[in-house]
């Protein structure tokens, strides 16, 4: 994991570089990684998101608030860039300012199931949160789209940490189904030293940095890896080489995920 200040720190560096696609461009513009969002409506689901993780963590709540907002976006359908770009910046400084003031170990709700109840969960949610937005608006308006490798890396050691927690609570029939002796996953990064096997040979799902021979294997740089992962780049369309049992592999990015 990175450190708390640099989570803090994060989120408002991936809202700028974020901030920097939207001057003059179209916000009606479709997001194909957000199936039924135009880019305006993307970034207000950030920016929502942003404020109600600030709401929480401000008042250490100890249930959840209600997150309509994130996701009813039918008003938002022409948005004025300048007047977007001000209001998500205002949104993520907002939320740095609650979790630096908070700090790491106080006692707040979070959403997963026996995991530690600190504003550390909201800050590293939303770092990867906000870097994944700003993928998906990058994609959509044809920018290039570049992340620290230390913040990938950690991206998809979050959304790993993720899955194994909620591999259980949905889509049980279809987990069960991709579980069973041999059915492993390697993700290699061609471009720094970072590897993942995703194990499903359990009751569930587990992971672990490794090196290993496995079922499946996909190799390609950190950005792509990232993409694939969370579901942003198809793999017919990703610069990625795979060995092994492509079935497996489609399968598991099919059922898997924790949103």
């Amino acid at each position: 994991m990175l450190d708390y200040e640099r989570y803090c720190g994060e989120i408002g560096t991936q809202t700028e570089l974020l901030a920097q696609l939207l001057p003059g461009r179209d916000m009606t513009t479709p997001v194909p990684t957000c199936p039924g969002w135009n880019v305006g409506q993307a970034v207000r689901h950030l920016g929502y998101g942003h404020r109600w993780a600030t709401e929480i963590v401000r008042a250490r709540a100890a249930r959840p608030s209600a997150d309509t907002a994130m996701r009813e976006l039918s008003a938002y359908t022409d948005e004025d860039p300048a007047d977007l770009v001000r209001w998500l910046t205002e949104g993520a400084e907002q939320l740095d300012h609650v979790l630096r003031e908070a700090g790491p170990a106080a006692e707040v709700w979070t959403p997963i199931p026996g995991g530690r109840r600190t504003p550390e969960f909201f800050a590293r949610r939303f770092t990867h949160e906000t870097v994944m937005h700003r993928a998906d608006a990058a994609l959509a308006l044809g920018e290039e789209f570049v992340v620290a490798h230390d913040v990938a890396v950690d991206a998809i050691d979050e959304w790993l940490d993720l899955a194994v927690v909620t591999w259980p609570l949905q889509h049980v029939e279809e987990h069960r189904a991709l579980q069973g002796p041999g059915r492993t996953l390697h993700f290699h990064a061609t471009d720094t030293h970072a590897e993942w096997v995703v194990d499903l040979t359990g009751d569930g799902l587990s992971w672990r940095r490794e090196h290993e021979k496995c079922a499946v294997a996909v190799r390609g740089s950190l950005t792509e890896l990232l993409l694939i992962i969370y579901r942003r780049r198809a793999l017919e369309n990703a610069a990625v080489e795979i060995f092994g049992d492509t079935e497996l592999l489609t399968s598991w990015l099919d059922v898997v995920g924790f949103g």
